[in-house]
């Protein structure tokens, strides 16, 4: 689950959480165990308690099950490996991790009889995925796309953002949040998409002048 405790000091967690990544590697813990146990707890808190409507419980849960991201990149740099099947794992459980979350909050708003909101977080799923794969399907064509004003941190600290507002009785908190999180990851589309655009056409702006 990369990067989504970007926002947060990893110098300051990483004190804390690097004695941790030791005693689970003495344990004879993988990294990839972590990164699966991780989703796990997503899991947990999004099907368990978020489709139910107990949107505070399961941010909690979420949010803890989190930290795995540095534990796990932690665990791998004591190990001095870099695994590109860890990547891989890394990502699909990433992908498995935003559809529960934004999923959980489209059904329990279905069950709530309210369409506009369960509009938002399809679309908040649907355009996340689409910023995802629009980077790592550039970079495997060989484009730089480093580009977007949202990436998957700041979708899912937004998500938490509109959690809390919704727990504190907030009107519209946490649709308000969904329907921005969903124009912002609009907007990443193109930006991503003009980014490798521009560099697709480089040489054929070389050759006509």
């Amino acid at each position: 689950m990369a990067k989504i405790l970007s926002v947060v000091s990893r110098a300051g967690l990483a004190r804390v959480l690097d004695p941790v990544a030791a005693a689970l590697l003495r344990a004879g813990i993988t990294p990839n165990a972590v990164t699966v146990i991780g989703t796990l707890g997503v899991l947990v808190g999004a099907l368990g308690f978020a489709t139910r409507g107990h949107l505070f419980i399961a941010l909690v849960i979420i949010t803890v099950s989190c930290f795995t991201d540095l534990i796990d990149g932690s665990m791998a740099r004591q190990r001095g490996i870099t695994n590109k099947f860890g990547a891989l794992l890394d990502s699909s459980m990433d992908r498995i991790a935003d559809g529960a979350i934004f999923g959980s909050v489209a059904y329990w708003y279905a069950t709530q009889h309210e369409p506009r909101v369960v509009a938002a977080a399809l679309l908040c799923l649907l355009t996340g995925q689409v910023v995802s794969y629009v980077k790592a399907r550039a970079e495997g064509l060989g484009f730089t796309c480093n580009v977007g004003i949202i990436e998957r941190a700041e979708r899912l600290v937004g998500i938490g953002i509109g959690g809390l507002l919704w727990t504190f009785g907030v009107p519209y908190g946490l649709e308000i949040v969904m329907w921005l999180l969903a124009a912002l990851s609009i907007v990443t589309i193109g930006q991503r998409i003009g980014t490798v655009y521009r560099q697709a056409h480089a040489p054929e702006r070389v050759e006509a002048r």
